[in-house]
Order: structure tokens, then C-alpha cells, then sequence
């Protein structure tokens, strides 16, 4: 079954665009037909976590304003076989494309692809509703910092209001250390918060960074700790039954204890 899923959160900085990138890149390379659509319109940033800025000749709202065709626009990744990139246009506003356009664009995408991964700009305002109104289901990301919290709490009541399920969470650049000097929220507390199912926890890395500077998701070729988080990820999307990583021992109890007590699970 094809599947449109928004990505998005509830501020900026969390790590989404790099989510978006690493789950698509994971996605191809297990072989299904992925397609990430880059909808923060202005701000885009999709294209160059994917290291695919040098290749684009239309954008999304090229698209949409009859500029060019779909497959004129799609940047097909010459490293895995199956991903393509839609990009966002860096010169318009993020109005410049109306939730039935965003809709109907999704829909004509499905009938090509397994997946349409559709990175939202993040908050609560116009251009996250635009990029949400294609989406079947959503994966919300947020760091464990209460702002952040606060913020994804906001926009899970708006996933909710325009009926996108199932939402899931990623909870990404977790850090055992500060979680158990008590300065950071560990995973348990955030889902007390949210209280909606957990797809992945991903630690803080700083390979991130530089596959973001080189432009080479870490699910290309990494097996960092990160790497692996984001890869596990996509495989709970597709059904895998995955268990999470020990990423360290938060409390006495450990992590992964509080995660089976945060999930309602026993031993």
C-alpha cells in the first residue's frame, strides 16, 4: 500500500529534515520507492542533507503553478536506485501552494511510488497545515527538552484535528549523560507528555553533522549510532518488529526498562 507520511514538529532545530533524509535514504536501499518532497517553501533544506542541491531544475511550486510537468521536477538520487527528490522553491512564500494542490499532488505521487515523505515546515501556522493536507499519517520529532515538548504536544492536537493517523514520535539527539544528571527528559517522561506511540529514539551523534556537511544521509553507508536508530526506524515503518537500542543506562532501572514501563510492556 502506498503511504504519504508528514514529517514535522512542533519548532525548528529538532532534527527533522535530517530524519526526513535519513528514513528515505533507508527506505531505497531496503528497496522500496521512495520519494521525499521538500515543503518548506523558502527555507529548503532537503536538497542538501541528500547532497542533491546541485541537480535541481524545478521546484514543488513549479509544479503546481503548471511550470513543468511532475517527472520534469523529480531529482532522481544516482547513488540507490529508488529515491527522488521533490524540492521546495527558495524564492517564494510558504502560501505559495494550497492544501488541495499539495493533496492532489500526493495522490498522483502514489501511484508511482511506496512512499511520499513529505518534510513540513515546522510550528503550527499555515505552511505546516499546506504540507500536512496529502499525508494519510504522521511521524512527529522532537528533541527531550521541555520547549520542544511543549511545542510537538501543540502540534499532535492539530495532527489529530486534521485526522492524520496513526501519529508516532521519533525522539531525536537524546544524550544518556544529561538525561542522568537529570538536566535532559528521558524518553518515559516525554511519552507521559505526548502520549502517542514511539517509532524511534535516536542518539545524539556528531556523524550527523558531518554527513549533513557532505551531504551523505548516515543510512548511505554509516553504521554509527545514529545510523542505526534511523534505519530501525524504517524498519518499524514497514511492520519490522525492532527491538530499541540500548543506548545507555539512564537510570537505575535502564533505558530500556523505562521504555517497556513507558510502553505498558512487561519484563
Amino acid at each position: 500500500m502506498e503511504r504519504v507520511i508528514v514529517l514535522t514538529s512542533g519548532k525548528g532545530g529538532v532534527g527533522k529534515t535530517t530524519t526526513t533524509a535519513n528514513l528515505a535514504m533507508a527506505l531505497a536501499r531496503a528497496g522500496h520507492k521512495v520519494v521525499a518532497i521538500d515543503a518548506d517553501i523558502g527555507l529548503r533544506n532537503l536538497d542538501v542533507v541528500l547532497g542533491l542541491e546541485n541537480r535541481i531544475v524545478y521546484s514543488l511550486v513549479d509544479v503546481v503553478d503548471g511550470a513543468c510537468r511532475l517527472k520534469q521536477a523529480l531529482v532522481k538520487d544516482k547513488r540507490v536506485e529508488n529515491l527522488f527528490l521533490l524540492p521546495a522553491a527558495q524564492t517564494r512564500t510558504k502560501d505559495a501552494v494550497r492544501p488541495d494542490q499539495m493533496k492532489a499532488l500526493c495522490d498522483e505521487l502514489r501511484a508511482d511510488f511506496d512512499f511520499v515523505l513529505v518534510d513540513s515546515p515546522a510550528g503550527i501556522e499555515g505552511g505546516f497545515q499546506n504540507a500536512a493536507s496529502g499525508a494519510d499519517e504522521a511521524l512527529v520529532v522532537t528533541t527531550p527538552d521541555m520547549s520542544a515538548v511543549r511545542d510537538a504536544d501543540r502540534i499532535i492536537g492539530m495532527l489529530e484535528s486534521l485526522d492524520k493517523h496513526p501519529i508516532r514520535l521519533i525522539v531525536n539527539r537524546l544524550r544518556p549523560n544529561m538525561v542522568r544528571e537529570g538536566n535532559m527528559l528521558d524518553v518515559s517522561d516525554v511519552l507521559d507528555i505526548l502520549a502517542i506511540d514511539l517509532i524511534g529514539v535516536v542518539p545524539e551523534d556528531d556523524n550527523v553533522v558531518t554527513s549533513t556537511n557532505k551531504g551523505e544521509p548516515l543510512t548511505l553507508n554509516s553504521i554509527s549510532p545514529a545510523a542505526r536508530a534511523f534505519d530501525n526506524i524504517s524498519r518499524r515503518l514497514v511492520g519490522e518488529e525492532v527491538p530499541f537500542l540500548e543506548v545507555d543506562d539512564m537510570t537505575s532501572g535502564g533505558f530500556m526498562a523505562r521504555i517497556r514501563r513507558a510502553l505498558g510492556l512487561k519484563g
